[in-house]
């Protein structure tokens, strides 16, 4: 087991306010980094350990009943409660919902951005060789 060493925060009577990992509560308070001066432990700023997690996304749920291990019971009630998590989080922080909207194309010219309702057609570029029209090349047509 590893010993953790706690963060202080300090201000020296230059005024000068850092924060600075000590042995223990009992350790003596360090110089100023910036000047020498001797400093005084402040109270410190509150702080949340680790960091929040939102927990799996829509993109992560199973997509298909193969990945839901044909319907077992537990797969599918582990990720009906989180993904009914989610939609209260998603709920009460919209910027977590990403773009919800239906996807109308995702292969050929639209792998690599999907083309969603709402979104206008692109139009030329080297993107959009589906809508070149088929040319034939020695008495066979072929596309592009």
């Amino acid at each position: 087991m590893t010993a953790t060493m706690p963060i202080y925060d300090y201000a020296c009577v230059g005024g000068h306010r850092f924060e600075m990992l000590v042995r223990s509560a009992g350790s003596a308070d360090p110089a100023c980094p910036e000047c020498g001066d001797a400093t005084r432990r402040r109270p410190s700023a509150v702080r949340l350990a680790g960091t929040a997690d939102p927990g799996p996304s829509r993109d992560d749920a199973p997509k298909s009943w193969q990945a839901t291990g044909n319907g077992d019971r537990e797969t599918l009630k582990y990720w009906h409660r989180q993904m009914s998590q989610r939609e209260r989080l998603e709920q009460k922080y919209p910027e977590l919902a990403g773009d919800r909207r239906p996807v109308l194309a995702h292969e050929g010219r639209f792998a690599g951005a999907p083309l969603r309702a709402g979104d206008a057609l692109p139009t030329g570029g080297p993107s959009s060789a589906a809508s070149q029209p088929p040319s034939t090349e020695g008495g066979r047509e072929t596309n592009g």
